[in-house]
């Protein structure tokens, strides 16, 4: 891989709408680790996350980190995550706890799991 490459995560592959959730939560496939919930949703053109952290993770700078940390991990591994599919994630209770290298392994689990399921996501 090039020093030069730049990585990126642009708005057009966030999930933003609340139907584009619902619709993911409704018609996708969930897999679960102790501190995320992750539903897939295999249909779309390009890959596309959506992240879901509640109150119950904690104050507002614990859900801004986790926030950051889900999508740091994205943008880190965006080439070598399936294209095509529509990922939200909900973060559990304690995931306020992890750091980087702690999300990336379960998310690595998580994405595992799905591609052993379908093939693909």
């Amino acid at each position: 891989m090039s020093q030069s490459r730049r990585y990126i995560f642009p708005a057009q592959n966030r999930i933003k709408k609340r139907r584009d959730f619902v619709n993911i939560r409704n018609r996708g496939r969930r897999f679960k680790t102790p501190h995320f919930y992750i539903h897939v949703l295999s249909e779309n053109g390009g890959l596309r996350l959506g992240v879901t952290v509640s109150k119950r993770i904690g104050n507002a700078p614990v859900r801004n980190r986790v926030k950051r940390l889900l999508r740091e991990f994205f943008r880190l591994n965006f080439d070598k995550l399936p294209a095509g599919a529509d990922v939200s994630i909900v973060a559990r209770r304690n995931a306020g706890l992890l750091s980087l290298a702690g999300v990336t392994d379960e998310l690595n689990v998580l994405f595992a799991l799905a591609l052993d399921r379908e093939g693909h996501v």
